[in-house]
C-alpha cells in the first residue's frame, strides 16, 4: 500500500540520518580516549574497530531479520542500541565501557544504514526519493561536522569530552520517539531473503569482487582521515587536543561540500571521468599530506582529500548494482558490507603508527587506500 508524501511522514524519517551521522563521532574520540586513559596506538586503534567491525558480521542479518520485522521495527530497534550505547558513559566511564559503548553504536548504526533508506521508500514517491537520499546524506554530514565541535565544547566548557554521550542520547531518543509514533504504512509482500550463501557467493565475480574492495578503501580511507586528522595536528602544529579535534570539522565541512558540489557534476559528466580524476588527486594529496608540517598545510591536504573522495562511495555502489539491477538486494548486502573497512584500517594505522614512532606510517596506510582506489577508477570498466 502506497503512503501519501507529507512532510509528517518524511521528516522523522530524515531525521534518523542525524543518528546515522553518530558513527563519525569515533573519529575525535580516539585523540581524546587515546589521552583520557593513556593508550598505545593500537589500543586506541580498537575503537574504530568496535564501531565498524559489525559491518561485517550483522549487514546481511539485519537485511534478513528487516524482512520479518518490518523496516520501521529495524529502525527503532537499532536507535534503542545507539542510545544504549550513549547513555552507559554517562552512568559510569572507564576503559572497557568506552569500547563497549562503541560496540553498541556500532551496531545501531549498522542496523540503521540497512534499514533506513528502504523506510524512506515508504513516505516519499519515486520520483523524489533520489533528491531525498540526498538531503539525507547533508543531514548526516552536518551530524559528522557537529560532533567534534560538541566534543570540543564539553571537554572545554564542561570538563570532559565524555560530556558529550548524554547530548547524543537525548537526541537519539527525540528521533526514536518522534518516529515510534508516526503511523507509517509498509508494504507487507516481502521478498524472499537472500541466504549467505548466494550474497557471498557474488564475489566470484572478478568485478564485484574488486568494487566490494573499493568500498572497503574508501570507507577506510574515510574513518582513518577522520581519525588522523587531529593526530598530525597535534603531532606536526603542536595544537592541543580541543583545538586540534576541529580538525575533523574541517574535513566534515569539505566533505560536505564535496557531496553536494558532486551530485552536481555527475548529473552532468561522466561518473568513470570524475571518478578517475579524483581517485588522482587523493593519492597526491595523500602523498602531500605525508610531508605536511604546518598547521595550514595539513589541513589545506586534509579538505582537498575529503573533497575528493567525498562522492566516490555512491559511484561505486552505483557501479556494483547497474552490473546486475536484477540482483539489486543482494549486491547492496554486500556492499554495505563493506563499510567494515572503517575498522579495519584505522586498526592497521595504529600497528603501523606504532612500528614507525610518528603518525607517517599511519598517512602510509592511507596511502595505501588511495592506490587502490586509483586502480579502481582506471581498472574497472562499466
Amino acid at each position: 500500500m502506497e503512503q501519501k508524501s507529507s512532510f509528517k511522514f518524511i521528516l522523522p524519517v530524515l531525521f534518523g540520518f542525524f543518528i546515522m551521522g553518530f558513527c563519525d563521532l569515533v573519529g575525535v574520540s580516539v585523540m581524546y580516549a587515546k589521552d583520557h586513559f593513556g593508550w598505545s596506538e593500537i589500543q586506541a586503534g580498537f575503537l574504530p574497530m568496535m564501531v565498524f567491525a559489525w559491518f561485517f558480521f550483522l549487514s546481511i542479518p539485519a537485511a534478513i531479520f528487516m524482512n520479518k520485522a518490518g523496516r520501521k521495527n529495524t529502525v527503532l530497534i537499532s536507535m534503542a542500541f545507539t542510545f544504549a550505547g550513549m547513555l552507559i558513559p554517562f552512568i559510569h566511564f572507564n576503559e572497557i565501557l568506552c569500547y563497549l559503548a562503541f560496540a553498541l553504536l556500532g551496531i545501531g548504526n549498522t542496523i540503521l544504514q540497512v534499514s533506513l533508506n528502504p523506510l524512506l521508500t515508504n513516505v516519499v514517491k519515486g520520483d523524489k526519493l533520489t533528491s531525498t537520499l540526498t538531503i539525507g546524506q547533508f543531514i548526516k554530514a552536518i551530524s559528522s561536522f557537529l560532533g567534534p565541535i560538541i566534543a570540543g565544547f564539553c571537554s572545554v566548557q564542561l570538563g570532559g569530552w565524555e560530556k558529550m554521550f548524554p547530548v547524543f542520547a537525548a537526541i537519539t531518543a527525540l528521533s526514536g520517539t518522534w518516529l515510534l509514533f508516526t503511523r507509517i504504512e509498509e508494504n507487507q509482500s516481502m521478498t524472499q531473503a537472500s541466504s549467505f550463501g548466494d550474497v557471498l557467493g557474488m564475489l566470484k565475480e572478478k568485478k564485484i569482487l574488486l568494487l566490494f574492495f573499493g568500498i572497503l578503501c574508501i570507507v577506510g580511507l574515510d574513518v582513518s582521515m577522520n581519525t588522523v586528522t587531529p593526530k598530525l595536528l597535534i603531532e606536526r602544529a603542536d595544537l592541543i587536543k580541543e583545538t586540534a579535534g576541529y580538525g575533523s570539522s574541517w574535513y566534515f565541512a569539505a566533505r560536505t561540500i564535496g557531496t553536494a558540489i558532486g551530485a552536481f557534476l555527475l548529473a552532468r559528466y561522466s561518473e568513470q571521468k570524475y571518478f578517475q580524476i579524483n581517485s588522482v588527486i587523493i593519492l597526491l594529496a595523500v602523498t602531500a599530506l605525508a610531508f605536511a608540517g604546518t598547521q595550514s598545510f595539513i589541513l589545506t591536504m586534509v579538505c582537498v582529500i575529503a573533497f575528493a573522495m567525498s562522492s566516490i562511495f555512491p559511484i561505486l555502489f552505483s557501479m556494483a548494482i547497474q552490473s546486475h539491477p536484477q540482483k539489486a538486494n543482494e549486491i547492496s548486502g554486500l556492499m554495505i558490507t563493506g563499510v567494515a573497512g572503517g575498522a579495519i584500517f584505522p586498526f592497521l594505522m595504529g600497528i603501523s603508527a606504532d612500528f614507525a614512532g610518528n603518525q607517517t606510517g599511519s598517512v602510509v596506510v592511507i596511502g595505501l587506500t588511495a592506490i587502490y582506489i586509483v586502480y579502481c577508477a582506471f581498472g574497472i570498466k562499466k
